[in-house]
């Protein structure tokens, strides 16, 4: 089971004192915060691409770095990140590849259905299903579109430039969709 191989070797994890090369403290050093994907393939190529150690950086992550609604948990952790956390600048990082890129709402739909969740269920959602599932069509839009919402918000101080970039999965390599100074 993969709880108990987890809490197995925090345990060792611990007790060794692994954790010390890790310490830190909550303020970003290059006072920044990074808004991602939560794909697997960027655990730790985005940071090694991008030069970043551990407490360089704020991360906020969700599928496909899809920012829309500038009231949701993403807009309040980026502002926490700037105001409480001392972070100057916003980079909204995808990436290539995506699998929010023309993302099947209706397969998905299926998919939630095949694991038990009946139609009632769904059909109880308080919100357009395929408005709120929706994924993007061009990913440097997608980027363009989250820069938007977040330059737009009242509480982002207009100083505070927003970065935006794709990242190669593969490779690592950047390509700049906005600069934000």
């Amino acid at each position: 089971m993969l709880l108990e191989d987890i809490l197995k070797y925090n345990e060792q994890f611990v007790d060794n004192r692994d954790y010390e090369p890790y310490e830190t403290d909550n303020y970003p050093n290059k006072r920044a915060v990074i808004f991602t994907c939560m794909d697997t393939r960027l655990i730790e190529l985005l940071p090694k691409a991008l030069y970043l150690r551990n407490g360089d950086v704020k991360f906020v992550k969700n599928a496909g770095a899809i920012l829309t609604d500038p009231y949701d948990s993403v807009m309040k952790s980026l502002l926490v990140a700037v105001h409480a956390l001392k972070a100057d600048e916003i980079f909204v990082i995808a990436h290539h590849g995506c699998g929010m890129n023309h993302f099947d709402t209706e397969g998905f739909i299926s998919k939630i259905q095949e694991r038990g969740i009946d139609k009632s269920a769904i059909e109880s959602i308080d919100t357009d299903l395929h408005e709120w599932l929706q994924g993007f069509d061009d990913v440097e839009a997608s980027v363009k579109k989250s820069i938007s919402v977040i330059k737009q918000h009242p509480l982002l101080p207009p100083n505070i430039p927003v970065h935006g970039l794709v990242i190669d999965p593969h490779t690592g390599k950047l390509d700049l969709v906005k600069n934000g100074y």
